[in-house]
């Protein structure tokens, strides 16, 4: 209790004695160097104090971090509509007016308690409600990463894709996003994104290939121009399969960079790609990074039909597609950072 009428500090001590312990304070000053040694439940504080009143105190409480919880009920022998607005206004619980009785106080005091308690209670309830719920989305993350993992790795074992590549494609898309926002090259469009949620969704990119056969998908040799034309398809079937999974999971990020680097990592700059013959800046971003991982990632690693490149001949491919297969500006990043390309990871899969 805060009153510097040192009578009303011995009367509400001594109304309140035996229910609660009381500490008192004759100025805002004192109070404050008595929270410096301990955390009351509630502060009852008179209103008209010399050097520093009751509103100037609780303004300095609410400031504090460590005391901005605490109820403050006003003690005031001033029956005034507008200074109970302003002491509620500035954070007050309640006002009692002076002379009190002892049973209100105590009956004002009681509520009071019930109610920081029950507030304390919902707090911790719901503290620990958010631990429970993140415990639980982690375990379900873990769960949908390992289902897709090995529905991936399904998808690329079908292509006789090297170990490893699906780490790999990861690796090196999340450096060639690191440094297109270190260049500040189209840094307002990707810093819209949940970039792990992109990074992670690249696992599905070919996941189109499922719908082809192991006869055209798995031949050693050159296709013929027949079966370039069916294993052209698996970019469209990409979308269509991504789709239906968003039937059941709606508003999902990772779905739609899925979705849209299933259909578009396949299309060039110069509009002679795949599946909708898309040209510059029709196709999307994610479909454009894409495209230039996904064919050093092939070019640099074992493939059935072709013989494997050197990292160098693997960037003089890229160099050259600069304008034509490739989006130029996210070329010349990539050829200014192809050395930390190159120590990054090795192997890979086919770019049919």
């Amino acid at each position: 209790m805060v009153d510097d009428d040192i009578t009303n500090l011995a009367i509400a001590k001594n109304d309140l004695a035996g229910v609660y312990d009381v500490f008192t304070a004759p100025s805002g000053r004192k109070l404050f160097q008595l929270l410096e040694k301990l955390t009351p439940d509630l502060i009852l504080l008179d209103v008209e104090m010399p050097e520093m009143n009751g509103y100037e105190v609780i303004e300095d409480l609410k400031n504090n971090e460590v005391t901005s919880d605490i109820p403050v009920i006003f003690l005031t022998a001033n029956i005034d509509p507008e200074n109970e607005v302003k002491g509620l206004s500035l954070g007050a619980t309640d006002y009692i007016t002076k002379p009190f009785s002892r049973e209100l106080l105590l009956k004002r005091i009681e509520v009071h308690l019930l109610v920081e308690a029950q507030r304390k209670e919902l707090k911790n309830y719901s503290q620990n409600l958010e631990i429970i719920v993140e415990k639980q989305t982690r375990k379900i993350s873990e769960l949908q990463n390992a289902v897709l993992k090995t529905v991936v790795e399904l998808v690329e074992s079908r292509n006789n894709a090297a170990n490893g590549h699906i780490e790999r494609t990861q690796n090196l898309l999340g450096m060639f996003v690191d440094f297109l926002l270190e260049h500040g090259v189209y840094s307002d469009e990707i810093s819209t994104w949940d970039i792990n949620q992109f990074v992670a969704s690249s696992q599905l990119h070919d996941i189109g290939k499922v719908s082809i056969k192991d006869s055209i998908l798995l031949k050693p040799g050159r296709l013929t121009s027949e079966e370039f034309e069916e294993i052209k398809k698996h970019a469209a079937n990409g979308i269509t399969i991504i789709e239906e999974i968003e039937g059941y999971t709606p508003d999902n990020s990772f779905l739609k960079h899925a979705k849209i680097l299933a259909g578009s990592h396949h299309e060039k700059w110069d509009g002679t790609g795949y599946p909708y013959v898309l040209k510059g800046e029709e196709i999307p971003l994610q479909g454009r990074l894409m495209a230039i991982i996904d064919v050093y990632n092939a070019l640099t690693n074992d493939r059935p039909y072709e013989r494997t490149l050197t990292h160098g001949e693997a960037v003089k491919v890229i160099k050259d597609g600069m304008g034509t297969h490739f989006d130029p500006e996210l070329a010349g990043i990539f050829l200014e950072h192809e050395k930390e390309f190159a120590n990054c990871c090795s192997g890979g899969s086919g770019n049919r």
